[in-house]
């Protein structure tokens, strides 16, 4: 435990590579995916693991929706839900290749998934196998929701932003700013934009009006990137978090650092104590007070025979920490 933060480890977790982490409505529960095949359920509050779902490949991402029911995105193409309360799974359908994201839409009760076989499809979670499938320009890698607004990152550094309600054609379709593979993709809690992150230690601040004055607001800044004996290393920024309420947000990268930014000022808020390896997923509970964050190599520099166990780590936050200066 670090002492003066009030940090500390979960115990049990994947013993493989964590993909998410993601707070529900309740500020203790928190969901869990990883390559062991593995969907876990932990109360942070009691330091438990309260459930464990197994699937039969590993998983990409989860999410919660309604309360009590998760969903996951799986290397065999599967979409599945499962029932928290009644530890009931549920298969909503597939895609042709590995599924990466899944998401909830509270605004249309929809989960929307997005695969490697360059597809979105949207689900009824209460009416299995009832889908819309949108192509998309290439590999999906990374997507967030906003409103009724769906941010798609592909392959290609591509960014294309789908309205929910009417998927027959995408709203706006950009090019990413950052000149490297995108890594991850947040929307800014109130509904303006979203952020964008890359391979290459860049993160960029976008705007959804296309209007010319609100599009000269947007910028990129590079980070996550540590000068060792006089040489600039340049690390990849995997992970995205937005506080609740204030609007900021926490980056992770592969340096094991997490730092905090208040993205409208272009100002760094602080920056947490190095981490044992990669940084893969960050998630603020719902009142902000608590993140996740989760230390799992991420095969960087190809398979080591020895690296970092996987660990979950849980730290308290502050308005100091995270609200705007």
């Amino acid at each position: 435990m670090n002492e003066t933060s009030g940090e500390f480890r979960l115990d049990d977790p994947p013993q493989d590579g964590i993909t998410t982490v993601e707070f529900g409505n309740s500020i203790y529960n928190l969901l869990v995916s990883s390559w062991d095949c593995t969907i876990r359920l932990y109360d942070i509050k009691t330091n438990l693991l309260r459930a464990t779902y197994k699937n039969n490949s590993s998983v990409l991402d989860c999410c919660y929706f309604e309360t009590s029911h998760a969903a996951s995105a799986d290397t065999n193409g599967c979409v599945k839900v499962y029932d928290i309360n009644t530890s009931q799974e549920t298969q909503l359908g597939i895609h042709e290749q590995p599924v990466k994201c899944v998401e909830f839409s509270a605004d249309t009760k929809c989960l929307v998934s997005g695969s490697w076989d360059q597809n979105v499809k949207l689900w009824d979670p209460r009416a299995p196998n009832e889908v819309t499938c949108v192509q998309q320009t290439d590999k999906v890698y990374t997507m967030t929701i906003s409103n009724e607004k769906l941010v798609v990152g592909t392959a290609g550094r591509r960014v294309l932003i789908w309205d929910l309600r009417n998927m027959n054609n995408a709203v706006q379709k950009r090019e990413s700013s950052l000149k490297y593979q995108t890594r991850c993709i947040r929307a800014f809690p109130n509904g303006q934009g979203y952020v964008v992150s890359s391979i290459e230690g860049r993160v960029a601040v976008e705007y959804f009006d296309p209007l010319p004055e609100i599009q000269k607001k947007k910028y990129a800044f590079k980070c996550h990137r540590v000068k060792e004996d006089g040489t600039e290393k340049i690390y990849p920024v995997n992970a995205i978090s937005f506080h609740p309420t204030h609007n900021t947000f926490a980056t992770g990268g592969s340096d094991g650092l997490v730092n905090v930014w208040d993205g409208f000022n272009k100002k760094r808020l602080c920056q947490f104590h190095r981490f044992p390896t990669s940084i893969s997923s960050l998630c603020f509970n719902a009142d902000g007070t608590m993140l996740a964050i989760s230390s799992s190599y991420m095969m960087e520099e190809g398979d080591k025979h020895e690296s970092p166990p996987d660990a979950i780590y849980m730290r308290p936050v502050t308005d100091q920490e995270t609200k705007p200066k």
